[in-house]
């Protein structure tokens, strides 16, 4: 079971790059995508539903700004969007696909990096979502949360930590809180526990300011976050940086997990 999760920056720009183009190939049985960036009338018919695949979204209600979305193989028995909190889902940043046995979601966490408003709408999604990953732990079944977390949690996340410590993305009370998540609750960061040394090679998201791609100045904030036991069937990573889609690239991981 080959999962993708992708910030687009754009669905419209992505597509524009080639990011339709790019999927069939992948061979993926879920994507799933945030920062759509659209709302429904702004999507074409191939944006809705890749050739194979079923999509659903979650969007925001403010135009041309966050949204989620996943494409799937398989429709689900179940779709959960948002997590009950308007404020909260009135951003578009949380949708669940709820399958027997398994639920797979894309999260998109807010960055605080605009100004200290943001920051702390940032801090009151984590403390929210801090209890509904708890409930998602205890739900019974096996759950892949894919998305960019706007968070590096260690310092081989990120090439200039030093220089970032104060900064949105890598404040200490942000890498506390997810080495609780991880810790408390036992949920899997899957990319470092297949590379556990990775540097980097497991960038995810550059800033499009100075040469920072070019120079490999990167996070590592997207994520694949899972439920121990299917974490423990994952056989690959691999982010792909041949193309660029978005300032994101995207995270493939191969689970030998059946759906």
């Amino acid at each position: 079971m080959r999962i993708i999760t992708a910030n687009l920056n754009g669905i419209r720009s992505a597509v524009s790059k080639g990011f339709l183009d790019w999927l069939p190939a992948q061979g993926a049985e879920f994507i799933c995508l945030q920062e759509l960036k659209a709302q429904a009338a702004n999507m074409t018919d191939a944006m809705l539903a890749p050739p194979g695949y079923h999509g659903f979204f979650h969007y925001a209600e403010k135009k041309g700004y966050s949204g989620v979305g996943i494409y799937a193989r398989r429709p689900p028995d179940q779709i959960v969007e948002g997590l009950g909190v308007p404020e909260i889902d009135a951003e578009g940043r949380y949708l669940e696909l709820v399958y027997d046995g398994l639920s797979v979601i894309s999260v998109y966490l807010p960055s605080g990096s605009s100004g200290d408003h943001r920051q702390a709408a940032k801090f009151v999604f984590m403390e929210r979502f801090f209890t509904h990953l708890e409930a998602l732990a205890r739900c019974g079944r096996e759950v892949v949360l894919c998305g960019d977390w706007n968070i590096a949690h260690q310092e081989i996340d990120l090439k200039n930590w030093k220089g970032n410590m104060k900064n949105s993305g890598f404040l200490p009370e942000e890498r506390e809180w997810l080495t609780r998540v991880f810790s408390e609750q036992r949920w899997v960061d899957v990319y470092r526990s297949l590379h556990p040394d990775a540097t980097g090679d497991g960038y995810t998201w550059w800033s499009n300011r100075g040469q920072a791609w070019a120079k490999n100045v990167g996070w590592r904030i997207d994520y694949q976050i899972a439920t121990p036991a299917i974490a423990a069937t994952a056989s690959r990573a691999s982010i792909y940086k041949e193309q660029r889609f978005s300032d994101h690239a995207p995270l493939t991981i191969d689970y030998q997990h059946p759906l």
